[in-house]
Formats: C-alpha cells, sequence, structure tokens
C-alpha cells in the first residue's frame, strides 16, 4: 500500500493544474466534489482498525470487552461492640489503624460536644472498617439524644468529627398522691423518682424530710418532663410544689422576674431560698468594735501579734447567733479562747465564737444550727479583760476580715409592686394547674395515664 501523504500531495496538484484551465467554470463543481471524495476515503484509509482507542481502551471488533461488576466489591465491614473496662478511646482509635496525630486531631474536634467522662464501659459504639481492613468510620452512642461520628474523608484521608443530637420535647405534668410509707417510695412508684432532689432542696430551710415526712403526708407538684419521640427521658424542673405535713402548708412556686432572675416563692410571695436574707448576719448586739481584725498589742500579754478576729463589746448573758445554717463542729473549752463554738457553713465557711459565758442547750456537738439561731451567751472566759464576743470567721481554712464579710452580705433588694404582681398572677395559674383533674401523668410507655 502507498504511502498517504505522497499520494493527497499529486491529488492537489493534480487539482490546481485542472482549475487553471480557461474551460475551469463548468468543471469547478465536479472538481469539489472529487475533492471530497478523496478526502473522505483518505479519513477511512488512516482510521483503520487497530489505528486507534477510545476512552474504555477499545481499539476494534476482536477486543475483550471488560465490564465493570460493582456487585463483586468488597462491601466494608461494620462491627457492633460496647467499651469494656480499661478502654478509652484513645485505645480503640489507635487500635484500629488511627495514628497518634490523628488521634489528637479528633480529641481537638470532639472539644464542646463530648463528654470523656461519658465513655464509660458498657457503652455502645460501631466500627466501619474496608475490605483492607482500613479505617473509615467510629460511632460512639453518647446517649439516647447524642450520637458521635469519627470518619476518614474519602477525598484526602483527613478525620472528620460529626455530631448527631435530637431534640427533647417539654412536657408538663402533674402528680399528687398520699405518702404511706415514704414520700422516695411514692415517687417511685410512680416512676418520678427524679422529683425527689428538687424538692428536697426547695424545702430545705422548711422541712426535715426524715424527720417531718411522715404516711399521711400529701403532695401536689407540677413540673417538666423531658421526652424522645415517644419515649420518657427524664423529670425536669419543678414549676409548682405543695406539702402538707403535720397540718401545715408548704409551698413553692417558680417565678423569672423582668432580669431574667429566676426563684421560687411562697403563697404569700416571700423569695424561699437564701438569697432573700442577708448570708450572713451580726452575732450579736454590740456597743461597739473595741479591737479590730490584724496585728495588735495584746492588752494582757502586751505583745505584738495577730488578731484572727474582731471583739465586739457587749454585756454578759447577750444572746450570740450563728450568722448562717451550718453545723457545730466543735463546742468546749479551748485554752485562751475559754468557751467556744466552732460552726461549719456552705462555700467553705466557718465561724467561731470564743469567750463565751455559757451556752444554747440545743447548740451541741454534731447539732445543725438556723441562721439567727442562739447558740451560746456572751461572757469573759479564757484569757479576756471584760465581757465581750471574740468573733471570728474563715474561709477555706484563711482567717478573713468579719466585719468585711458581714458587710458586703446584704439582703437582694425584694421585688418592686410591678413584679409582685406579677408574681402573685403566676402563683394563681400555677395553682389552677395544680387543681385541673384533666393534668395528665405520662407513663415511660407510649399511653399516658390520668393520676388525679
Amino acid at each position: 500500500m502507498k504511502p498517504l501523504k505522497p499520494f493527497i500531495s499529486n491529488a492537489a496538484r493534480q487539482f490546481r493544474l485542472f482549475v487553471s484551465r480557461p474551460d475551469r467554470t463548468v468543471w469547478l463543481p465536479l472538481s469539489a466534489a472529487a475533492l471530497v471524495l478523496i478526502l473522505f476515503t483518505a479519513n477511512i484509509y488512516q482510521s483503520a482498525p487497530g489505528t486507534w482507542a477510545d476512552e474504555l481502551g477499545f481499539t476494534g471488533h476482536d477486543d475483550y470487552v471488560v465490564i465493570d461488576d460493582a456487585s463483586k466489591e468488597v462491601k466494608p465491614s461494620i462491627h457492633n461492640k460496647t467499651v469494656l473496662s480499661g478502654e478509652s478511646l484513645y485505645t480503640i482509635l489507635t487500635s484500629n489503624g488511627l495514628t497518634p496525630t490523628e488521634v489528637n486531631a479528633v480529641t481537638r474536634q470532639l472539644k464542646g460536644s463530648f463528654s470523656i467522662r461519658g465513655f464509660k464501659p458498657g457503652q455502645r459504639y460501631e466500627l466501619e472498617k474496608g475490605a483492607s481492613g482500613d479505617f473509615r468510620r467510629f460511632t460512639y452512642f453518647q446517649d439516647r439524644a447524642v450520637t458521635i461520628h469519627i470518619e476518614r474523608e474519602y477525598e484526602n484521608g483527613d478525620m472528620k468529627v460529626r455530631r448527631d443530637a435530637k431534640e427533647y420535647e417539654n412536657r408538663t405534668a402533674a402528680i399528687e398522691g398520699t405518702v404511706s410509707e415514704s414520700l422516695s417510695r411514692e415517687l417511685a412508684s410512680m416512676e418520678r423518682s427524679g422529683l425527689m432532689r428538687p424538692l428536697r432542696k426547695l424545702f430545705a430551710s422548711q422541712v426535715n424530710f426524715r424527720r417531718d415526712i411522715k404516711p399521711g403526708t400529701k403532695f401536689r407538684i407540677l413540673f417538666e418532663e423531658k421526652w424522645l419521640d415517644d419515649e420518657f427521658i427524664s423529670t425536669g424542673k419543678v414549676l409548682a410544689a405543695e406539702l402538707s405535713v403535720a397540718r401545715k402548708q408548704y409551698s413553692a412556686y417558680r417565678f423569672t422576674d423582668s432580669n431574667g432572675d429566676t426563684a421560687y416563692y411562697d403563697d404569700n410571695g416571700n423569695r424561699l431560698d437564701e438569697r432573700k436574707t442577708a448570708q450572713f448576719i451580726q452575732p450579736c448586739n454590740f456597743k461597739r468594735i473595741s479591737s479590730g481584725f490584724g496585728y495588735r498589742i495584746h492588752p494582757i500579754h502586751r505583745t505584738r501579734h495577730f488578731h484572727g478576729g474582731v471583739d465586739m463589746a457587749a454585756s454578759t448573758g447577750t444572746p450570740v447567733k450563728a450568722i448562717a445554717d451550718g453545723v457545730v463542729i466543735f463546742r468546749g473549752r479551748k485554752g485562751g479562747a475559754g468557751n467556744m463554738i466552732t460552726v461549719r457553713h456552705s462555700g467553705g465557711y466557718h465561724s467561731q465564737y470564743l469567750h463565751l459565758s455559757r451556752y444554747a442547750p440545743k447548740a451541741g456537738n454534731g447539732s445543725k444550727v438556723r441562721q439567727g439561731e442562739v447558740i451560746g451567751y456572751v461572757g469573759s472566759t479564757g484569757t479576756s479583760t471584760g465581757p465581750h464576743l471574740d468573733f471570728r470567721m474563715i474561709h477555706n481554712n484563711k482567717p478573713i476580715n468579719p466585719v468585711t464579710a458581714l458587710a458586703m452580705s446584704k439582703p437582694e433588694p425584694g421585688l418592686s409592686r410591678r413584679e409582685r404582681n406579677k408574681l402573685l398572677a403566676e402563683i394563681s395559674v400555677l395553682k389552677a394547674q395544680l387543681e385541673n383533674n384533666r393534668i395528665l401523668v405520662a407513663e415511660t410507655a407510649k399511653k399516658q395515664a390520668p393520676v388525679m
């Protein structure tokens, strides 16, 4: 077969000679048609089978065609497991192919969406690996609402964290009943044990739950519950509660003022928690501060030393009161301090009362005392030049100036008249909800059952 290029060159030269003839006008259309036929033939000649390949590598009808079959591809493996004792997120991820650097990158992304305290034995997780055993995905079921996914991106191999969270639904419910054995057992029988702790906190300053709650005590509670789809999750905040203890009524109603401050109030609109009064009150009625806090010349020993309290000059027998709720952890004679009482308060505070003439009968070692309760009386026992109360305060094991501490714990201002009217209106609404016997409490199953 002759080479194609000389053949085309010769044909083109003959065509030029032909069209230069005087009678070319007649033959010009025929010549153009002939040229098209020549080029078409040349194209067929150049594209003969076996001389080119398509995008799949096919070159001719004799080639074997490879058909891709995705159904034969090995699928990734998925394993459902539980966290074992001694395992951590780090050990699980590194033992399944992640490098320490990748785990550190994952840990940084997990901040704010994952609580390491919730990673404990028995928790479920899912592990996905590729056909060759390479890591693809780790899914941790943190709780019934939150799922954490740790995945390797297909494009660049980077580790990414994704958090899926379902929204809880808040439902309002109410229960009432009469205690037959204990309030905790009564609530447990209604599958609402989670209400016990907030109730104790609400009425802590009014009711001793161990001593006062007896068979026959009546209760009514209006509260919120958390649900996930049709599954009961937990009890939420208490909206209103009423206790009838030994023919005495106690109540607590939730109210949020215009400043966003939420608290509980009784029927008369009085705030229940400790913030309705000063954190600390004056320990006694005194005439003057005869000796301050800090370094001084001791009135008897005439030496310079540190005075860890303030001396409140007062007459012998003046009642001495507990500055806040607490527990008496020491009552007795203490060297130069004479008769002394030490009370432990919440928040890391202690108060000490020195040189007492005598103690109140109820203020024994280990006894609980209320703010304002008389625990002893001013005297001059121990190393003393006259009747006074040496009053001391300690915070986190360090002495602090009692005068400063007392001055900084003034009572919070009460509600304005307008806010108080809103509070009383809200209390009326909550009472009506408690008295409405059509309010239902949802069972842990999908159905609801009336309990009033």
